[in-house]
């Protein structure tokens, strides 16, 4: 890890990068500072006096963030760059003081007053500070003794609000379970009357009366039972004991009852559970008889005091209704209810229960202790629940209403503990005092602190300016870095490029090769370093353009075959039919990301092959979910997930590319199978079109593998995974941190599969805009940046082999439907034969126009075997045979049959139809139709120039006659130019500068397009440009005028549109470069 380094040698390191690139103030800056160190306000008020100073701190204060930290980052770490956007963060927030500061300093009668007005308040904080510390502290403790009492308070009625509640609750619940039980009560009354009394002989006799009651018994839980007691009177009494069969008894002794009494009550119908009172009058007992009279005078139920029940032992009462015979009004009279009087309906009541079931449904039963009471005799209250709860301050009286108007009864509760602590008064008072405390202390040291950050405001002051500085120095040394290395790479190239078209020997030839080819791979070097910078300071930008992703992936193979020949390993591509045709989104940065994966590859792999795929992610997570559904069923759980997943044949090779294994499973034909299966299941259902797609590149190899202790830090700038001077691969490192860093840049991810001496597979996902064709053709004639011309551009597939029918003779599925995958796009029809037989049951059943064999169709080598095959299954209708094959192998093929019909790998489509057209005779006819055709004959040449790939003939009737001058102020630049434009024809006239460029551009003059460089002495490109421009526009016609520079700034390429430059060409370029550029204005 790195050590952050000391705050003194980051600003040694800013400074010295501000020495490095010789930043000077301006003149008037210079003059106005002297020599020695200037302080900080001093040497802000001199900068601000230029206003040229002033624009470039501003411009460049935005870039200091990204800039100066990521250069920083990369030189001292992670940590020295956190400190330093630190430190810029806060000279961000001190910008506008330091303008103020900057602005009051100019008035020295304003600045007089701000520091008089400072040491006032200085000095009343000295004077009062002692005093206001107490006088706070006073303030503090007398708010937190208040506090406390507050909620001391607060807690007692807050507990007295509590229990008031409860004890509401309690009482009201109470009140309704028992007159809830007095309805039922008197619901029997009616009973008796409708059934008993109106009745002649009655409906209703014991047995009835006894079931009917028990079958209610659950309307009455709390009583023990009902009775109904018959009134009757002294002269009655012989009559109804004859008919009832048995004589009245004494409540208490159980006795006959006397007979000198006016009135009776025997009980003549009873709940089971009273069958004792049967025959018993109800008058004989005190409280009873008591009831009865006070019930039938007021037409209300009446209560008995409590006491104690005979089988249960609890308190109760009991309770009394009358039965009349007839309905009485309202206010029927005393004398006139006991007239009418019938008998009576009673029950008992089990009180204790009642208030214990009542309790028991609470959940705060055991919170308060309640007590009731009949207090219809006040100065002797009889206790009918609880204990006995005395007068106090935590009482909560509560009145009942049990209908009974003489009876008065009425609810006590308590908590069941006394009152704690008020804790919270406590910790808050606690927490008030700490807090007083606190301020106190901070109020004590605030004085003492304000010195101590004054001090470290003028450090940062200081820091800021130093920090601008630096910010400067990076833009500058990022400009001239660029350029003072392209310039002299430009005139080595170009002069190497110009060496060799000369008459040279081999050797002399090979030597020249072998420098040009470094000092491209110096330059490539030099551009990653460049976009890893950019990348890093936030100005790498996205272009959003129509393209063609098939033929992206088909350059990239056309740049790679070299080396795949010399290392004869499987290069293809395959683009899911799903993948629209034309997308929008950024080539050129695509194509650096699979170009930089791909040649990874092609750098560790020595056997093999390398598969670059792209499919539809929603196609890939599909076809992987089948898969592990099916795996799950398959396998065992002693057998291996991933041996599953590899299959191998019986051959011992896996069903991959090459057959041999590689890392992810993605690729290998199971897989690749189901993949196929969802994109044409897919195709079918799913018609509707989309608006975005989201794509997964996949590039596969079998080559080394990456070390698992080194799998953390791949995506890591200037990290290989072997860093030892001894390492067998070279490489900077750079390419996947950019590759990552573009990915993310596309809203997309990224991430690898390795497995050690197996292979590597790296994926990456982009969201891309459906594009289409007309889209395309319309980027193709608007104007636009030589990048995008060289997206756009492509030679479009022929035509002429549509509706031809294919065999291809593979016995690897995966690579049989790579060659399948190209041969479609030619609109050929193909079919699959994955061994000998099947192929020639296919030659004899179906009209076939070619067979395509691979070389090691069945093993290596064995697809030479085939047109021997073909002799010894007899005499048949033979198709064109053609090979598939690497360069080594013509003179085999040519040996076995195939004569001039081998097709070279890697395969791309635009190849295969050049071939095929030339083994069918098809190209012949074609180039008869287009010399026929003048305009097809220009649309061909000029696609063949831009796509870099056109004749010298073709580039001289192009360029032949044309006059160009070149303004460039270095001499080695003007002759690579001037060489390159003279070898095709070109006038070339060249001028070292851009005044010289307006003499020589001033209208009329003879030139059809001029290439300028931009940083020039007197003079630059861009005010040079300016001038032509306005000549132009007083009259004369426009010239073309393309900026050749080394600087590959984003910001240069803004300014050379905005100045009115047509195109833009940097250094070192190659003659195609500049045949691209002027082919699009002539």
């Amino acid at each position: 890890m790195c050590q952050v380094p000391p705050p003194r040698d980051d600003v040694s390191f800013l400074a010295a990068a501000a020495a490095a690139v010789r930043i000077k103030l301006p003149r008037k800056s210079r003059e106005a500072m002297p020599e020695e160190k200037l302080s900080t306000t001093e040497e802000l008020k001199a900068r601000a006096r230029n206003s040229s100073w002033k624009h470039q701190v501003n411009s460049n204060l935005v870039m200091i963030t990204s800039s100066s930290s990521s250069s920083r980052g990369r030189l001292l770490g992670p940590s020295s760059a956190t400190t330093t956007q630190t430190i810029q963060q806060t000279t961000t927030q001190t910008t506008t003081q330091t303008t103020t500061t900057m602005s009051s300093s100019s008035s020295g009668s304003s600045g007089s007053a701000s520091m008089s007005k400072q040491r006032h308040v200085k000095y009343f904080g000295e004077k009062y500070h002692g005093k206001l510390l107490v006088l706070w502290l006073i303030l503090g403790l007398g708010a937190a003794v208040y506090i406390n009492h507050s909620l001391t308070d607060s807690y007692i009625e807050r507990r007295r609000e509590t229990l008031a509640n409860m004890c509401k609750e309690r009482a009201w619940m109470l009140q309704d379970q028992f007159n809830s039980s007095m309805n039922h009560v008197r619901s029997l009354t009616a009973l008796v009357t409708t059934f008993h009394l109106a009745k002649q002989p009655s409906a209703l006799d014991q047995e009835t009366f006894a079931a009917y009651t028990a079958r209610t018994s659950f309307e009455r839980p709390l009583m023990s039972g009902v009775a109904y007691a018959h009134k009757v009177e002294h002269w009655q009494r012989r009559a109804f004991e004859e008919e009832m069969g048995w004589s009245i008894k004494e409540m208490r002794s159980n006795a006959p009852r006397a007979q000198n009494l006016d009135e009776y009550a025997p009980t003549v119908l009873s709940q089971n559970t009273l069958a004792h009172l049967a025959s018993v009058d109800m008058m004989s007992g005190e409280e009873d008889r008591e009831n009865i009279l006070r019930s039938r005078a007021s037409g209300k139920g009446a209560l008995t005091s409590p006491f104690r029940l005979l089988e249960s032992d609890h308190l109760g009462v009991v309770l009394t209704f009358t039965v009349y015979k007839t309905d009485l009004p309202d206010d029927a009279t005393p004398a006139q209810r006991i007239q009418a009087t019938a008998g009576y309906v009673g029950g008992a009541f089990d009180f204790e229960s009642l208030v214990e079931n009542l309790l028991r449904q609470l959940s705060e039963s055991q919170t308060i202790i309640v007590n009731v009471n009949d207090v219809t005799n006040k100065s002797n209250p009889l206790v009918m629940y609880g204990p006995n709860i005395p007068d106090g301050n935590e009482i909560e009286v509560c009145q009942l209403e049990f209908g009974d108007p003489f009876r008065k009864h009425e609810m006590r509760c308590r908590f069941n503990k006394e009152a704690s602590v008020v804790w919270t008064a406590i910790t808050t008072t606690f927490g008030i005092v700490v807090i007083v405390l606190l301020v106190a202390q901070i109020f004590y040291a605030a004085g003492n602190r304000i010195a101590k950050v004054e001090e470290d405001y003028r450090k940062m002051e200081d820091l800021k300016v130093r920090a601008e500085s630096a910010d400067v120095a990076k833009s500058q040394f990022l400009a001239t870095v660029s350029h003072e290395i392209r310039t002299p790479m430009n005139g080595v190239l170009g002069m190497l490029q110009m060496l060799m078209d000369t008459e040279l020997d081999s050797t002399q030839r090979d030597y020249a090769h072998t420098a040009l080819e470094s000092g491209k791979q110096l330059i490539k070097l030099i551009n990653e370093v460049l976009d890893q910078a950019k990348i890093e300071s936030g100005r790498m930008e996205l272009e959003t353009v129509p393209f063609k992703l098939r033929t992206i992936l088909d350059d990239i193979l056309t740049l790679f075959s070299a080396e795949n020949k010399d290392k004869g390993i499987e290069l293809a591509a395959y683009v899911s039919e799903r993948v629209p045709d034309v997308v929008l989104g950024d080539p050129v940065r695509l194509h650096q990301i699979v170009t930089n994966l791909v040649g990874n590859s092609i750098k560790f792999t020595d056997r093999g092959h390398i598969f670059v795929s792209v499919h539809l992610e929603e196609d890939v997570k599909a076809a992987m979910s089948a898969q592990c559904e099916a795996c799950s069923k398959q396998v065992t759980e002693t057998q291996d997930h991933s041996d599953k997943l590899n299959t191998v044949d019986a051959a011992g090779s896996c069903s991959t590319l090459s057959g041999l294994e590689a890392a992810d499973r993605r690729n290998n034909w199971e897989t690749f199978k189901l993949i196929l299966k969802q994109e044409k299941s897919r195709l079918t259902t799913h018609k509707q079109p989309v608006d975005t797609v989201k794509l997964v590149f996949s590039v596969e190899d079998t080559g080394v593998g990456i070390p698992v202790h080194a799998q953390e830090r791949v995506f890591s700038p200037f990290m290989q995974a072997d860093s030892s001077t001894s390492r067998n691969y070279g490489g900077t490192g750079i390419g996947l941190s950019i590759s990552k860093c573009l990915v993310e840049l596309m809203k997309g991810e990224i991430g690898f599969v390795s497995s050690l001496g197996v292979g590597t597979t790296f994926w990456f996902t982009v969201n891309f805009k459906v594009g289409d064709l007309e889209a395309l053709e319309a980027a193709h004639s608007a104007e636009c940046s030589k990048q995008q011309r060289a997206a756009h551009s492509s030679t479009p597939l022929t035509t002429q082999l549509s509706g031809l029918k294919a065999l291809v003779v593979d016995g690897r599925p995966v690579r049989s439907e790579v060659t399948r995958y190209h041969l479609r796009r030619l609109g050929i029809q193909v079919d699959v034969a994955s061994d000998v037989s099947s192929a020639l049951a296919h030659q004899r059943s179906k009209n076939l126009d070619m067979i395509l064999i691979d070389k090691d169709a069945w093993g290596s080598s064995t697809g030479l075997s085939y047109p021997s095959k073909i002799k010894e299954a007899g005499p048949t209708l033979a198709p064109k045979l053609v090979l598939l094959a690497f360069d080594d192998d013509e003179h085999k093929a040519k040996a076995a049959g195939f004569s001039d019909n081998v097709i070279k790998k890697p395969l791309r489509a635009s190849y295969i139809a050049n071939h095929l057209e030339k083994a069918l005779g098809l190209d012949l006819k074609r180039r008869t139709r287009e010399s026929s055709t003048p305009t097809s004959s220009s649309s061909d040449t000029s696609a063949s120039i831009n796509s870099g790939s056109g004749s010298s003939n073709n580039l001289h009737s192009l360029l032949t006659g044309k006059w160009i001058l070149v303004v460039d102020d270095n001499k080695v630049n003007r002759r690579v130019a001037a060489g390159a434009l003279q070898k095709y024809g070109a006038r070339v006239e060249c001028v070292e500068s851009g005044r010289l460029a307006i003499e020589k551009l001033e209208p009329p003059h003879k030139f059809d397009a001029c290439f300028m460089d931009i940083q020039m002495p007197e003079m630059d490109g861009f005010e040079a440009t300016r001038r032509i421009r306005c000549f132009e526009k007083r009259g004369g016609s426009h010239v073309p005028i393309l900026a050749m520079t080394a600087d590959v700034i984003q910001a240069t390429y803004d300014e050379c549109r905005r100045c009115g430059m047509d195109d833009y060409v940097s250094k070192p370029f190659e003659e195609k470069q500049l045949y691209r550029a002027v082919a699009k204005f002539f």
